[in-house]
This record gives structure tokens, sequence and C-alpha cells, in this order.
């Protein structure tokens, strides 16, 4: 026993040794990075693709924000023929939080492209008063990209005022179909891919965790 003690006590050094080198070489290299990443700037961040947690991950942002005391701007394209606990909860902030839900529900259910485009336009109308503030240190655009999508807003016009926006605001935008001229001019941009989702197993939208 104490032989085969001593063996494993033998290969758990090495193996903790070798785990020990890597993490010196690789922090580094991430020391390295962080030293080179000097740039102080706002950032616009899009959340897109077909999987879960393109809006949840935009809110958990807003709840960063206003841990470091930032005031923050919250638009809703589409959404709004149901309340969510986001915004439930958020409107408890209303000297830190502004948020406006702007739609009247998803695209198959209005089937009413002239009113869609209506109630977006609205929406950027909101949106465009948040983004020329620099009293608003984030903005979140929730579904927007599916106004741009649908072409409810023109593509250019959006890029242009957000380009615009003063220099420390950051904007996250969230939506499945993130048109390739949004993507372009983003800093960070994560494409969401579905690996299951309870629905496909006939599983409704739960309380808290889709809405």
């Amino acid at each position: 026993m104490t032989e085969q003690t001593n063996t494993l006590d033998t290969g758990d050094a090495a193996l903790n040794e070798r785990h020990r080198v890597r993490m010196e070489r690789k922090k580094a290299i991430i020391d390295a990075q962080i030293a080179s990443a000097n740039k102080q700037i706002g950032i616009i961040i899009v959340n897109t693709g077909n999987g879960k947690g393109k809006s949840s991950s935009a809110f958990g942002m807003v709840a960063r924000a206003l841990g470091h005391n930032m005031k923050v701007g919250v638009v809703q394209f589409i959404k709004g023929a149901m309340a969510t606990g986001e915004e439930q909860f958020l409107r408890r902030f209303p000297d830190e939080v502004s948020f406006h839900t702007m739609g009247e529900g998803y695209t198959w259910e209005t089937q009413n492209r002239e009113r869609d485009i209506e109630k977006a336009t609205l929406a950027w109308e909101q949106a465009k008063r948040f983004l020329d503030d620099p009293a608003y240190g984030l903005v979140v655009l929730d579904e927007l990209n599916i106004a741009l999508k649908y072409r409810y807003l023109d593509v250019e016009m959006v890029i242009n005022d957000l380009l615009a926006r003063p220099q420390m605001q950051h904007v996250v935008i969230t939506g499945r179909g993130a048109p390739p001229e949004l993507i372009a001019i983003a800093d960070t941009v994560t494409d969401m891919t579905v690996v299951k989702h309870a629905f496909k197993a006939g599983i409704a939208a739960q309380l808290g965790t889709e809405w």
C-alpha cells in the first residue's frame, strides 16, 4: 500500500508541476494581452444567433452597470405583448433605469408590417434620445436585430446613430439575424448556438427563465 501511495504521490506531484508550468506560461501571455489592451472607450456588443440567452446576457450587463452606479437606458423592440420579469424588476429603480417596452408582440402575432414599422420607428426615436445623452453609461436595444432583419428600420441610419453616440457609452444589441453591416461595426459579437432547448421537448416557456 505504501509503495502504491508513493507512486500516486509522485504522479500527482509531476502532474501538478506540469499544470503550474502551463499556467505560468498562460499567465505571461494573458498579462501581455491585458497590458496591450489599454484603450478606454464605449463598446458595441451584439448578441445574436438562434440559441437562448441573448436578452438574458444583456440584462446581466444591466445588473453589472447598476453595480458600478451607471445610468441605464433600455428600449425593447418587438416585445411588449406581455410583461417580463426583467421589466417588472428594473422598474423598481426609476432613477437608475429608464425602461421602454415599445413593441406589440412577436411578428407572427402582430401580422401587420405597417404597424410594426410605426412602432419600431417610435422605439428608435427613444433609442436615439439615449444615444444622444452621455448621462447613460449603458444602453440596451433589445430585439433591435429583428427590426433590422425585417427592414422596419434603415440599417445605415441605425449604424450612423450608434457611431455618433458619446465616446464612453456602451450599447448592447440583441436578437436573431443581426445584419452583417451591424456585425462589421460592433466591437464584440456573440452568436449563440442551440445545443438543446426545452421547448423542443414540449416544455412550455417558464416563468423566471423565459420571461
